[in-house]
C-alpha cells in the first residue's frame, strides 16, 4: 500500500495556502505579509503546486500575476474552507482559555494606551487573563488568533465600538513653552512628528489657515520615540490627547497654544468571528471603555 509521506502533506497544505491567500489577496506580495514570508517563498510554493497538479494557476506579468480561468473557479472553495480551519482553531482556543482575552492593536495604542491602563483593566477583570499584540495594521477578521481589535478609524462601521474620538494639539516641556505664545512661533521650534501621520498638517490646517506651515524637525516612525523626544526637550511634538494626557496631567507636558483640534479619527474596538457571543470579550471591551 503506498501512504503519502507527513512532509509530502505539510507541503501540499502549505501550497494551498499561498495560493488561496495569493488569490484573495491578489498578489505574491500581498500574501507574503499575511502569511509573514517572503514572496519568493510564495511564489515557489505555488510553483509547487501548479507541477503537483500539471496545470497553471496564476498568469504571470511583470507588473504582478493573474488567476487563471481555473484559479478563479477554485478560489472561493479555498477561500471557505481555510475560514472553517481558522473558525474552528478559534473555538478551540476558546473553550481551552475561557478566561483569557487577546487584544491585538497598534504600537502607539499599545505601550501610550492600553499599557497605562493595563493595571486598572487586569484589576477590574480578574480573573480574565489579558494579552496584547502590537502590529501596524488591523488583522484580517477572518484569519486571526485575536480575540479584539482596538485602532484608530476614520470611520466608526456598526460592528465596532468607539471608545474615544481622538484631537491633536502641540505639547513640549515647560521650558521650550515659553517661547511659544502663537501658531507662529512654532516656525522658529523643532517640531517632532511620526511620519506615518500627518498630524502637523491637520492641525496647521485649522490653527493656520492661509499659511504654508512646513514643521521641521525630526521625524520617528514609532510614536514612543517621538514622544520621548518632547519628554527630553527635544523639540515640540503635534500631541493625540488620548496618547499625551497622563504628561499633560503630570506636568511632564504643557501645551503651550490653547488650541486642539480634531482629528478625524476615533479609536474603536471591535470583536472578531468568534468572539460575537463571549461575555468574557464582551466585558473586556466594556473595561476599556470604562477607562476611556
Amino acid at each position: 500500500m503506498y501512504l503519502d509521506s507527513p512532509t509530502r502533506h505539510s507541503l501540499q497544505l502549505n501550497a494551498l495556502r499561498a495560493f488561496e491567500a495569493s488569490a484573495r489577496l491578489g498578489g505574491f506580495a500581498r500574501a507574503a505579509l499575511e502569511l509573514k514570508v517572503t514572496p519568493g517563498a510564495i511564489a515557489a510554493l505555488v510553483k509547487t503546486l501548479e507541477n503537483e497538479y500539471g496545470a497553471a494557476l496564476f498568469e504571470r506579468h511583470a507588473k504582478g500575476v493573474r488567476l487563471t480561468p481555473l484559479g478563479e473557479s477554485v478560489k472561493s472553495q479555498f477561500t471557505e474552507a481555510f475560514d472553517a480551519v481558522e473558525a474552528a482553531a478559534r473555538t478551540l482556543r476558546r473553550l481551552a482559555a475561557p478566561q483569557r482575552v487577546h487584544i491585538v492593536t497598534s504600537p502607539a495604542l499599545a505601550q501610550l494606551w492600553i499599557g497605562p491602563r493595563l493595571p486598572e483593566l487586569t484589576r477590574l477583570l480578574a480573573p480574565i487573563e489579558i494579552s496584547v499584540t502590537a502590529v501596524d495594521e488591523p488583522p484580517n477578521l477572518k484569519r486571526s488568533p485575536f480575540d479584539l481589535c482596538l485602532f484608530y478609524t476614520e470611520k466608526t462601521e456598526r460592528w465596532q465600538r468607539r471608545i474615544a474620538t481622538e484631537e491633536v494639539l502641540p505639547v513640549c516641556v515647560p521650558a521650550l513653552a515659553e517661547s511659544i505664545i502663537t501658531p507662529a512661533d512654532l516656525a522658529n521650534a523643532r517640531c517632532i512628528a511620526d511620519v506615518g501621520w500627518n498630524d502637523w498638517a491637520v492641525w496647521t490646517g485649522v490653527a493656520m489657515p492661509g499659511h504654508k506651515f512646513v514643521a521641521r524637525g525630526p521625524g520617528f516612525s514609532l510614536y514612543s520615540i517621538a514622544l520621548q523626544q518632547a519628554l527630553l526637550a527635544a523639540g515640540v511634538l503635534m500631541g493625540r490627547r488620548s496618547l499625551v494626557q497622563r504628561y499633560l496631567d503630570s506636568g511632564e507636558l504643557v501645551a503651550p497654544i490653547d488650541c486642539a483640534v480634531p482629528l478625524g479619527m476615533t479609536i474603536a474596538a471591535w470583536r472578531l468571528p468568534g468572539a460575537k457571543g463571549n461575555q468574557v470579550v464582551a466585558a473586556v471591551e466594556e473595561a476599556l471603555l470604562q477607562l476611556a
